[in-house]
């Protein structure tokens, strides 16, 4: 919880209710691992996010296992009560190829069907559910029968050296192994970076010229809409967001 330095609870800890811990990966298909629960019922906005990811809910004795696509906007979304939340952040370009990010953007999730208490059915297989420590080792076997993979051509896009392939061919494999475009990629970053400045204590000012916005208007109408509040109500902290993640300013 955030307090005042009188020990007060501050709007933004008022708000919470999801509590979110994270970590990062040695993967080379993973970016992060999270995990959090809900201490209270309620509604968060869920921000827009340009990875790939499969997150395992457990609620009330049930368990089971979602793989989310990309989402180009932000959405409010209701919350349960004591609920906990395993989340495997995959690395941009990193997807199934028998359910591409694209097929899953914008809330088409997926969830498998269970195998048993403990398992469930993906590509004819039973997986034993992943936890905050073993995902790796998840990860990896998955990797090895096939089920995941990587296109090198979106970290050569990213890094700014996809000069083996033409500009076309490049975003061609970029939006099928990402299901967004260069351009929406880098749209959403900038509003997550720009997010988590004003978070930070960043002036609206600031956040526009940090993030390279062109004046604050530009700003305001980004966040609505990829973030779900205005830069004022990001500062007050009124309304839980979902896992806001750390990003670097893109070049």
């Amino acid at each position: 919880m955030n307090t005042a330095p009188d020990g007060t609870q501050t709007a933004e800890s008022k708000s919470t209710f999801i509590v979110f811990e994270d970590r990062p990966s040695d993967s080379p298909f993973v970016e992060k691992i999270w995990r959090c629960h809900s201490e209270r019922s309620g509604a968060f906005s869920s921000v827009a996010a340009s990875h790939f990811e499969m997150a395992v809910t457990r609620h009330r004795g049930k368990v089971f296992i979602t793989l989310r696509g990309p989402e180009t906007k932000a959405t409010t979304i209701d919350c349960p009560a004591e609920g906990e939340w395993l989340g495997i952040r995959f690395k941009l370009g990193t997807f199934m190829p028998r359910f591409l990010p694209g097929s899953l953007r914008d809330q088409k999730d997926v969830t498998l069907p269970g195998a048993t208490s403990r398992s469930f059915w993906l590509n004819s297989s039973a997986w034993q559910y992943p936890d905050f420590d073993n995902a790796e080792t998840f990860i990896k076997r998955l990797a090895k029968a096939g089920v995941i993979s990587r296109d090198p051509a979106v970290d050569a896009a990213l890094r700014g050296q996809s000069r083996a392939l033409s500009v076309r061919s490049t975003q061609r494999h970029f939006l099928r192994a990402t299901g967004i475009t260069y351009a929406t990629f880098r749209q959403i970053e900038r509003a997550r970076y720009a997010t988590n400045l004003l978070k930070e204590g960043a002036s609206i000012l600031d956040a526009v010229h940090s993030a390279g916005y062109f004046d604050q208007a530009h700003l305001t109408r980004s966040l609505k809409y990829l973030i779900g509040q205005t830069p004022a109500k990001i500062i007050q902290g009124e309304k839980q967001l979902s896992f806001l993640y750390k990003t670097e300013p893109l070049p």
